[in-house]
């Protein structure tokens, strides 16, 4: 089975489309194999995988990363619901340092969103009791588990939401501004 490949605006971004076959019963899907990741360029060996519920729409979640040793590939996507998902570049050598790329990634449209070590790796959850698995190419230290605000004006996403129906964590409330961290990666 076929996965496509995308390019985002950040060429190291990409949007990967898995095929779905439906009938009757439903549907089988092959979202990742590592030996057609590796024939498009990205050999990573992923460790370890996530799974969060957020019950609210609205809910944002980011933006994160890892920094070395323990930076983190990241391959994404929605079981459940629909997120407006976003990757900004930490890179201080890109000519993209300081931009994102973003994506709706949805149960429905099947996509998912590959954010490479750089990038700081953020969403907003546009339905209730939306449901994101990602798989990630090294474990999580708490110690290495950093964040930038997610409404930073210097980045300008264009989120879904205004900031007053933003659901955050007590730590994505307090999130340094990226000009206040720097570059991060090289």
């Amino acid at each position: 089975m076929p996965i496509e490949f995308l390019a985002t605006a950040i060429p190291d971004v990409k949007l990967v489309v898995s095929l779905r076959i439906q009938d009757s019963r439903g549907f089988f899907s092959e979202t990742y194999r590592r030996s057609e990741f590796a024939s498009a360029g990205l050999p990573q060996h992923f460790v370890q995988e996530n799974h969060s519920l957020s019950v609210e729409q609205n809910t944002v979640r980011g933006l994160h990363y890892q920094t070395h040793p323990f930076a983190q590939d990241k391959l994404i996507r929605v079981v459940r619901g629909r997120i407006f998902d976003v990757a900004v570049d930490l890179r201080a050598s890109s000519p993209t340092y300081g931009k994102y790329v973003c994506a709706e990634l949805s149960a429905e449209n099947w996509q998912q969103l590959f954010v490479p070590i750089g990038f700081a790796h953020g969403f907003c959850t546009l339905e209730s009791n939306t449901e994101v698995v990602y798989k990630v190419t090294n474990y999580y230290s708490r110690d290495h588990d950093f964040g930038i605000a997610w409404n930073d004006p210097n980045i300008g996403i264009k989120w879904p939401i205004n900031e007053a129906e933003a659901i955050l964590s007590d730590k994505d409330k307090v999130q340094p501004r990226l000009a206040e961290v720097g570059p991060v990666f090289d």
